[in-house]
């Protein structure tokens, strides 16, 4: 059972009375103090100059689009990287690109990065610059195949590097050593978002768009891309980030977004006038991933391209179909997992403090989502493998508060040098290749690096409150004060309140999910609730009349009529 802790706030804090006050002390106790912390206007934002290689890089497109060379995009399968290859494209054209293109690597044939044999199939399309997205920053084979090929390599990533820096002509990586860029949180979309920026701005500088005679483009249009990007990448939400997802949402609410995006936001029937970050995450994004998991992630970036609503809609739908196909595929791979787990006779006592599942037949697309889950029902790093082929495996893995994923792989590396192909990632989730004769010593060693970091306690996990609310609060009013004061997500997390409440009503729906009714002290008034995935042995449980109840405030819509609505994070009986 996870403990319960209440988030601490600091004693002072300069945030002015503008500000709701249960949301200054909400924002106090995630480290925004001021004012000017809260702020989210784009004058707020970072300013570029910060990023090491970015004049580099801009010397390398500002050539490329003055002698019309042909730029190839290098993307990834994921949603981070559809963004960003979206993003480059589109505004590579507004700039004045006049030969732009783009490749994904298809994850079952040639796996992650730029690399050699990736580089074989871009030389196919004669381009004199690569610019990788969302990559690169381990690409050093790839890169310097690319070099053998007499093309030139900008590499932008915000992935962790090695010890080794690939002999790129430019890297932008704000996580590269010795960058001054002080956010290095950004995701792939948010750098190439950065670079494309610094490039409108250094070709105004040149005269280049009055030679042109094109109209000067609006970076700003692009934000609804990067705040997709963003989230769905589940990089901390720093300020520099909050700005950029709160503007990109902004104008998803405005109805100034890509056709792709509203078309997406439509089949997972999500309304884009009050959409929130969470959407990003939990609805469009899942399906703009769907597209590298099972099939081809160019559907996605098409879709995204797509300027015709109606074409942009077709593909959406297709999309969700793959979307729906992954769920089936995800929930059977879970349940194989946790009869595994069972046969083995493993729960929380006895389980590894690292845990690692392969079978044979699971679906390589969909082991970080696998992985995910396992890590949320058992609150310890998970890695969960699938066979590539040839002997190889490979792995995704998901990590907890305390844990540093891509750290730990490479303390299993250095003093095992043997087992693992290949790896990268960031703190919470990671990626690595290896032989499949070598997965039982990289099971024991990886268990015994999380032994090493970890204690029982971390294990437990915690239930981080912001206390109770009253009952005056808690109503859609103050629902709608929550949904303001975002964008919430990693690292700067969506209020969650803990009380004591009457269980009126408590019903399955959906096959494992809780519907709920409470009733709220000292007030006649009642309020809905939900627990999704909930234990069926212990709920619904008839004997309880009276529960405590963490949960989230939010605004369910049914029919065009809004009502407060509690997400429940954890619910227990009260005797």
């Amino acid at each position: 059972m996870r403990k319960i802790s209440r988030r601490k706030v600091p004693n002072q804090h300069q945030l002015s009375d503008a500000v709701h006050p249960a949301i200054q002390r909400i924002y106090a106790s995630r480290g925004v103090l001021t004012d000017m912390d809260a702020e989210l206007g784009l004058n707020r934002l970072m300013p570029a100059s910060g990023l090491k290689g970015l004049e580099d890089a801009l010397t390398l497109l500002v050539f490329a689009l003055e002698h019309q060379q042909r730029i190839l995009v290098v993307g990834d399968f994921d949603a981070d990287g559809a963004t960003s290859s979206a993003l480059s494209v589109l505004a590579l054209k507004a700039l004045g690109a006049g030969h732009v293109d783009y490749l994904v690597p298809n994850r079952f044939e040639y796996g992650y990065g730029l690399t050699p044999e990736i580089v074989e199939v871009a030389v196919q399309r004669k381009p004199d610059l690569l610019v990788t997205v969302d990559n690169g920053i381990s690409s050093i084979d790839g890169v310097a195949a690319a070099k053998a090929q007499g093309l030139k390599v900008l590499v932008t990533d915000h992935h962790l590097p090695g010890n080794a820096l690939p002999e790129a002509d430019a890297i932008v990586n704000p996580n590269q050593p010795g960058c001054g860029f002080a956010s290095k949180n950004l995701a792939g979309v948010g750098v190439i978002f950065y670079v494309m920026t610094a490039l409108r701005t250094r070709l105004s500088e040149l005269g280049w768009f009055d030679k042109k005679g094109i109209p000067t483009p609006n970076m700003a249009d692009y934000l609804d891309i990067v705040a997709l990007g963003t989230v769905a990448d589940v990089v901390p939400l720093d300020q520099n980030n909050r700005i950029l997802v709160y503007n990109g949402l902004r104008r998803m609410q405005a109805g100034r977004c890509r056709p792709g995006i509203k078309a997406l936001a439509e089949v997972a029937k999500r309304n884009l006038d009050n959409v929130v970050a969470s959407d990003m995450g939990f609805a469009i994004g899942p399906r703009l991933n769907a597209a590298g998991r099972l099939d081809d992630m160019s559907h996605g970036i098409e879709c995204l391209m797509e300027d015709n609503p109606g074409i942009a809609r077709e593909m959406a739908v297709e999309l969700d179909a793959l979307n729906a196909e992954r769920r089936l595929i995800e929930g059977g791979m879970q349940q194989e997992a946790l009869y595994v787990l069972k046969q083995l006779h493993l729960d929380r006592s006895n389980m590894p403090w690292g845990l690692c599942l392969y079978q044979k037949d699971w679906h390589q697309g969909v082991i970080g989502i696998l992985a995910s889950r396992i890590k949320e029902r058992y609150n310890r790093p998970v890695i969960v493998f699938a066979s590539a082929g040839k002997g190889e495996l490979k792995g995704s893995a998901r990590s907890i508060p305390g844990f540093h994923i891509r750290d730990a792989l490479d303390a299993v590396a250095s003093k095992h040098p043997e087992i693992i192909s290949k790896f990268g990632g960031h703190a919470m989730a990671a990626g690595l290749s290896l032989k499949e004769e070598h997965y039982p010593a990289f099971q024991e060693a990886f268990d015994q690096e999380a032994r090493r970091l970890l204690t029982e306690d971390d294990l437990r996990g915690e239930i981080l409150s912001d206390g109770p609310l009253g009952t005056e609060e808690l109503d859609l009013p103050f629902a709608q004060v929550l949904r303001d004061a975002g964008p919430w997500g990693q690292a700067f997390p969506e209020p969650l309140f803990d009380n004591q409440l009457e269980l009126l009503d408590q019903r399955i729906v959906g096959e494992k999910h809780l519907k709920l009714v409470f009733g709220l002290p000292g007030s006649n008034r009642v309020i809905d609730g939900i627990a999704f995935n909930v234990d069926l042995a212990a709920w619904p449980n008839k004997k309880a009349k009276k529960a405590w109840v963490a949960y989230r405030l939010d605004i369910n819509e049914f029919r065009g009529v809004q009502s407060p609505q509690l997400m429940v994070d954890e619910i227990r009986p009260v005797d």
